[in-house]
């Protein structure tokens, strides 16, 4: 485990190393850059500027200098706000993560029940309704689900009040965030379920006169549970940065719609800071799914 858990922090290293990489020359190749505007700048102030953030410089020395900080723990200065980025990331992210974490539970609990009633109730009425209703929520992107949410509850019922930052609500938010997650785990818990359900050594269990519920939630449901662990780790990697379209349809303030704004005001160090955190949280994650594939099923081994 100690020889394999090395391994892939290594593996996640070099990972890491062609993201930043590859982001930041496919970054400044776009023609402009973060100090052009409509209104004319003088140009001593936008050598100024360019000097401030090292952006006269080759590319190639611009790369060295980002690393070199970046080892050092200095994540940059926002060429917009002119804060320093490692702050008001992690305060974005701690919105992001509070309507994350939410949309990931509901999405794995009910995805995983809704899957086990379908698999058990295999061309039943119940099997047929929640197989329309995940295929309809696969099927509708979550920007458009999010704009019917916030257009029927917020606007035409007013059930729920608009997003404030003040009195926050997240139950619109959430629902947008998980239903397209909660619709996949179902159905590939479904499917896991009913492989799982038809294999010999649930056919002995049964023969051995074991109970109905042992054999659903011991035996199945645990080996089913293995493809659907291999979606949830990126998953709730992806949820906790925040979706960038759901937060900007609700105004919420979290680290989505940062790196939206960052884009289209090409605040560089914003852009790069964002994707090195979330390529992180996805290396961390996908690691951590291999560990949880060693505990739930004994038999795996990490090589």
């Amino acid at each position: 485990m100690a020889k394999y858990i090395s391994k892939r922090i290594l593996l996640a290293i070099v990972s890491l190393w062609i993201i930043t990489l590859i982001t930041f020359f496919a970054m400044n190749a776009i023609p402009g850059g973060p100090f052009n505007k409509e209104k004319a700048t003088d140009p001593a102030v936008i050598q100024q500027l360019e000097a401030r953030y090292n952006l006269d410089k080759p590319l190639g020395e611009q790369y060295r200098l980002y690393m070199k900080n970046l080892l050092h723990g200095d994540w940059g200065i926002s060429t917009k706000s002119g804060r320093p980025i490692w702050n008001d990331m992690i305060e974005k992210f701690s919105v992001s993560a509070g309507l994350g974490l939410r949309a990931a539970a509901i999405a794995i609990i009910f995805g995983i029940i809704l899957g086990a009633i379908a698999a058990l109730n295999r061309n039943k009425l119940p099997d047929r309704l929640i197989i329309f209703f995940t295929t309809l929520g696969t099927a509708m992107p979550s920007f458009v689900l999010a704009t019917l949410l916030l257009l029927v509850f917020c606007l035409k019922l007013g059930l729920f009040p608009v997003f404030s930052s003040e009195n926050p609500n997240y139950t619109l938010p959430v629902i947008a965030l998980a239903v397209y997650p909660m619709a996949y785990i179902t159905r590939l818990t479904k499917t896991s379920m009913l492989d799982a359900l038809n294999q010999d050594y649930i056919r002995t269990a049964r023969a051995k006169g074991v109970s109905r519920t042992k054999v659903i939630f011991v035996h199945a449901l645990r080996n089913a549970l293995i493809p659907v662990i291999t979606y949830v780790g990126p998953m709730v990697a992806y949820i906790l940065t925040g979706s960038m379209v759901v937060e900007n349809i609700f105004t919420i303030g979290g680290l989505g719609s940062t790196f939206v704004t960052s884009i289209s005001t090409r605040d560089y160090p914003t852009i790069m800071a964002v994707t090195i955190f979330l390529a992180m949280l996805m290396v961390v994650a996908n690691l951590l799914t291999d560990i949880v594939y060693k505990l739930v099923d004994p038999r795996i081994k990490l090589d």
